[in-house]
């Protein structure tokens, strides 16, 4: 018996980097996943792998930035599995430019991909968590934590992310829901972009790291969310985890 056995969990950006590693590890112990992605390719493609798993496995392709839209996600896997104990909020896009460069277009589609479809999501899944003293995991990062450079709108998005998880957790602690933080450092698409386009300041932050090197999307951060979706850690909440090899300390 895994320790997510028979629970319910919707990851979104589920297709790649950090939630495809999220969702193998929760497959891996016993749970059942809907990945939500825009790419639908990659989508199926992630889908395939985690059925070798749970074959109870769906993916639902969605775009986020469609809010109106996001309650539908949740309605969809609670008609399909009966019930949702896990919410992990991943998906989160934004462009890296200097802060004077940073234009109305870069902060819309950082909170439009991350913040909102978070909120909304906790919205409509809250409810149901209610029902099954669930978990809601979402992402912060230390972009927004020490003020990294060239990240304005990222990091004011994930902040805001921090702020809401934390009052869903003083709100809801009472219906026996825990609402917790990751904020990791690994091998992401994402990041691998960004060291492309800043090779010396990746560098200077893998430098930075007391491992010294950046996390794994599965073993690393996978395995972290499993504990925070698990029952070994039912008495913490409103919490940031800081999965990045020591390289935040607060």
């Amino acid at each position: 018996m895994g320790k997510l056995q028979g629970k319910v969990a919707i990851i979104t950006g589920g297709a790649g980097g950090i939630g495809k590693g999220i969702a193998t590890a929760f497959v891996k112990e016993g749970a059942k996943v809907a990945i939500v992605d825009v790419n639908e390719e990659a989508g199926l493609e992630a889908l395939e792998e985690l059925k070798r798993f749970q074959p109870e496995s769906n993916f639902i392709q969605a775009d986020l930035t469609d809010h109106q839209n996001l309650k539908n996600i949740v309605d969809d896997v609670v008609s399909n599995y009966n019930k949702l104990d896990i919410l992990v909020n991943n998906a989160h896009a934004s462009r890296n430019k200097p802060f004077l460069e940073q234009t109305q277009d870069d902060l819309d589609l950082s909170f439009n991909t991350g913040f909102y479809p978070t909120f909304y999501l906790m919205q409509a899944a809250i409810p149901h968590l209610k029902e099954t003293k669930g978990n809601i995991i979402n992402f912060d990062s230390g972009a927004g934590v020490e003020g990294h450079a060239s990240q304005a709108s990222y990091a004011a998005a994930k902040e805001a992310i921090r702020a809401i998880t934390r009052v869903a957790a003083n709100e809801f602690g009472k219906d026996g829901i825990t609402v917790n933080l990751i904020a990791p450092i690994t091998n992401s698409p994402g990041v691998k972009q960004w060291a492309e386009a800043e090779p010396e300041y990746y560098q200077e932050v893998l430098n930075k790291i007391p491992m010294k090197k950046f996390g794994d999307p599965e073993l690393d951060i996978g395995r972290a969310a499993v504990f925070l979706a698990s029952d070994d850690s039912k008495y913490i909440s409103g919490q940031t985890i800081n999965v990045d090899g020591g390289s935040v300390k607060f």
